[in-house]
């Protein structure tokens, strides 16, 4: 078998560890997957996983095809530079995970970890000296889509989707079972393993800072506040990290060649917004999800049993609702585990990413950081601008409005919800009312009156 059919037939375990599952070396080497054989969960109506796509990289890939964009490489970094520009994925965003998670696991190790960048819907990765960049992309419809691109010169380079074997891993309770992105923290060995016996922990905003970066390069400062970043363990017996061993840490010079990366930091503030982001997507598409699949199977159900289009029974509007409520939980952090001090990155990473947010006439943006006592200043996730939140089916849409309304302007009065002040929530609201557009009618002052 040739290095290209190698390459082709082994796109699916590149994404399947894209943001930091623990491979395991031995399944890697026995399997060989196809594109478009075998099962791929979601692929019948109503989902239709395996259809036509609308994501970032299929649309830019769309624009490398008519010579709308030309993809330059470069000997040192591939054409890393260029599809990150042409994605507008800042490099400021570089994180980098020296466990060995990626089908090119034997090139990664805590000298030459993996570099990981990230906007608000598309992950980059790239494996110093790896032979393919390995990417996902949400698309609004159909959540993750996962690519790879071949990392050697050619006129017009191709993304190559990829299905089969990233679902085993990508569509999984870890992601809640939809095809999705997570990241995981864990006990690493001084070759990038994870140490036998230890734990792992799923990171998510509920996650304390203490069980975090696990197998992560952190650049940044955090007071005395531990993590689990920037070192490694010998065995099982000797698990529990050291919290001052890897601790502020502004240089990696010494760990790794910087010289390798295209900057010399994995900034801890684009750690912690990665690690958001990534069951907030998770979220919004398990929503749609559900949304469709309930409206699916309420109409065949209607039309054998002679009910009016449209009735939707107890059950499947609390099979719409269950997850439309994790989302709202999610969306305004309400389990977010508090920080304990300031925290700063490294990178320029926290000023370009507050800079891109839609600001209200006050200078106000949901992109506001706090870093003292919680990641974000006000109570709302930015991803609520994103199309896949815009794309969320009806009445899933509406449910979520509603309970956001009543969180945000104050006729929530439960207790899980008060965990920021009265100020910053309506802070949020107002921030809203003026930047998120395809707002319901009732969100606006006068008609709640």
């Amino acid at each position: 078998m040739t290095t290209r059919r190698i390459n082709l037939s082994l796109l699916a375990v590149a994404a399947i560890f894209l943001l930091g599952v623990v491979i395991l070396p031995a399944r890697v080497q026995g399997q060989i997957a196809v594109r478009n054989q075998g099962f791929v969960p979601f692929s019948d109506p109503p989902i239709n996983y395996r259809g036509e796509v609308n994501d970032p990289v299929a649309q830019l890939q769309r624009r490398v095809e008519t010579g709308a964009v030309t993809l330059q490489w470069d000997a040192t970094h591939g054409y890393l530079k260029a599809v990150l520009n042409a994605l507008h994925v800042p490099i400021s965003s570089q994180t980098l995970v020296f466990s060995k998670t990626s089908f090119q696991y034997r090139k990664i190790s805590p000298r030459t970890p993996r570099a990981l960048y990230f906007n608000d819907d598309v992950y980059v990765g790239k494996v110093h000296d790896g032979k393919a960049l390995e990417i996902v992309s949400f698309d609004a419809m159909q959540g993750a889509i996962f690519y790879l691109l071949d990392d050697r010169p050619v006129e017009r380079p191709t993304f190559q989707r990829a299905e089969l074997d990233c679902t085993v891993c990508h569509v999984t309770p870890n992601t809640r079972s939809v095809p999705g992105v997570l990241i995981r923290s864990i006990f690493p060995t001084a070759t990038g393993t994870q140490s036998a016996r230890t734990p792992s922990y799923l990171v998510g905003n509920e996650t304390p800072l203490a069980n975090r970066f696990g197998g992560w390069y952190v650049t940044g400062t955090h007071g005395r506040q531990a993590h689990m970043g920037n070192v490694t363990v010998q065995d099982a017996e000797s698990g529990l990290l050291d919290p001052a061993a890897g601790a502020n840490l502004s240089d990696l010079s010494s760990r790794i060649d910087t010289s390798l990366y295209l900057t010399p930091h994995s900034d801890i503030v684009a750690q912690l917004v990665q690690a958001h982001q990534t069951q907030m997507h998770n979220l919004i598409t398990l929503t749609n999800y559900q949304t469709r699949l309930a409206l699916y199977e309420e109409a065949a159900k209607n039309r054998a049993t002679g009910l009016a289009e449209g009735t939707l029974s107890d059950a499947a509007r609390a099979r719409i609702e269950g997850p439309a409520e994790q989302l709202v939980r999610y969306l305004v952090f309400a389990d977010e585990a508090p920080l304990e001090g300031e925290i700063k990155g490294t990178s320029g990473f926290t000023e370009q990413f507050a800079a891109r947010g839609p600001r209200d006439s006050k200078g106000r943006s949901l992109r506001d950081f706090d870093l003292h006592t919680r990641l974000f200043k006000y109570p709302v996730s930015y991803l609520i601008y994103s199309d896949a939140f815009d794309a969320l089916p009806e009445p899933a849409r509406s449910y979520v409005y509603r309970r956001l309304l009543a969180i945000l302007g104050g006729s929530e009065h439960t207790d899980e919800f008060t965990h920021f002040k009265a100020a910053d929530r309506r802070a949020a609201l107002e921030v809203l009312q003026q930047t998120k557009k395809g707002l319901p009618g009732d969100w606006q002052p006068q008609q709640r009156q």
